[in-house]
């Protein structure tokens, strides 16, 4: 299994529905199990659950560092 793949996977299902934001914000695994259709041994969970809130919060920072370059423009 590429872990790489499973974040990559995930972050595109999560940072597209708010509900599974929600879900992943309290429950992480369930919403990793869920977006990725299998039951992972805690270690790759956890690996995959570092990885994609890394990506999704350098994508969160991302967009907020371009809405304010966008803001100072004006």
């Amino acid at each position: 299994m590429d872990i790489k793949d499973q974040i990559t996977k995930a972050v595109e299902r999560i940072a597209s529905d708010k509900d599974l934001q929600e879900q992943f914000q309290k429950e992480p695994v369930k919403a990793l199990e869920s977006v990725l259709g299998v039951d992972l041994p805690d270690e790759i969970v956890e690996q995959v659950i570092s990885g994609v809130k890394a990506k999704l919060m350098k994508d969160k920072v991302s967009g907020a560092v371009d809405s304010l370059k966008g803001f100072l423009k004006k």
